[in-house]
This record gives C-alpha cells, sequence and structure tokens, in this order.
C-alpha cells in the first residue's frame, strides 16, 4: 500500500499540481500585499482619504456603544458589522489573480500550438460521387469505381 501510494505521489501530473499550489498561494499574497498595500492607499487618497480597511457598516452595536470610528473598535466591542471595505479589497485582488492566470493559460496555450507545428497536408479526398475517401492521386473510386480526377 505504501509502495502504490508512493507511486501515485510522484507521478509528474501531482508533482506539477503541488507546485502550482504552491506558487499560485504565493501569488496570491503578492497580489494581496499590490492590492492592500500600494493600490488602494492612492486610490483611498483620491476619494478624500478613505481606509478601504476602515469601510463597514454596523448591524447591530456592541457592548459599548457607537459610533466606532475604525472596524477594530467596532468589533472589540462586540459590535455586528459588514466589512465591504475588506471585501472590496479582496474583489480587486481576486481580478488581478484571475487576470494573470488568464494570461499564463493564453501563453500555454500558444507554446502548446506552436510545439504541435501545422497540420500535415491531406492525404485522401473524397469521391464526387459517393463521398467515400479516397487517396488524392486515385483516379478511380475503390468504392463506386467511378473515374476521378486526379487531384
Amino acid at each position: 500500500m505504501l509502495k502504490d501510494f508512493k507511486e501515485f505521489a510522484l507521478r509528474g501530473n501531482v508533482v506539477d499540481m503541488a507546485v502550482g499550489i504552491i506558487i499560485g498561494a504565493a501569488f496570491g499574497t503578492v497580489v494581496k500585499s499590490l492590492v492592500s498595500d500600494v493600490l488602494t492607499p492612492p486610490l483611498g487618497l483620491l476619494m478624500g482619504d478613505v481606509d478601504f480597511s476602515n469601510l463597514f457598516m454596523t448591524l447591530k452595536e456592541g457592548t459599548t456603544p457607537g459610533p466606532y470610528p475604525t472596524l477594530e473598535q467596532a468589533q472589540e466591542a462586540g459590535a455586528v458589522v459588514i466589512s465591504w471595505g475588506i471585501f472590496v479589497d479582496n474583489v480587486v485582488a481576486f481580478l488581478i489573480v484571475a487576470l494573470a492566470m488568464f494570461f499564463v493559460v493564453r501563453a500555454m496555450v500558444r507554446l502548446k500550438r506552436k510545439e504541435e507545428g501545422p497540420p500535415p497536408p491531406p492525404t485522401a479526398r473524397d469521391c464526387p460521387h459517393c463521398m467515400m475517401s479516397i487517396p488524392l492521386k486515385a483516379t478511380r473510386c475503390g468504392h463506386c469505381t467511378a473515374t476521378v480526377e486526379a487531384a
């Protein structure tokens, strides 16, 4: 049983998938930092000093009555909140990752097409009488025995 598991785990596809998951997680961390640390601060500045991580809506006040200036203070007070600013950050991060993955997949498809090369030239054609496949150089159809012009 251990031998079977070892064979499965060391198969090329499983190792490739594991590497892809690890690199994907690391890439997700980098994109998350890009969004929260690089993109949203200038965007918040343009919108009038808005901090996206502190955009929330209070549904129910906590033990300490509001208003709460920050999301952290609202959560400490036990308030029920919708943190829609963090959600916006996560949506932007997801869109960046999805766009990057689209470009990666697109590049892989193009490389695969180049490796395959152009399709080989046809070696057969259809008989105009019976529509069966015959060799290009044939002058008579082997199926219906009709005379055909050589290609």
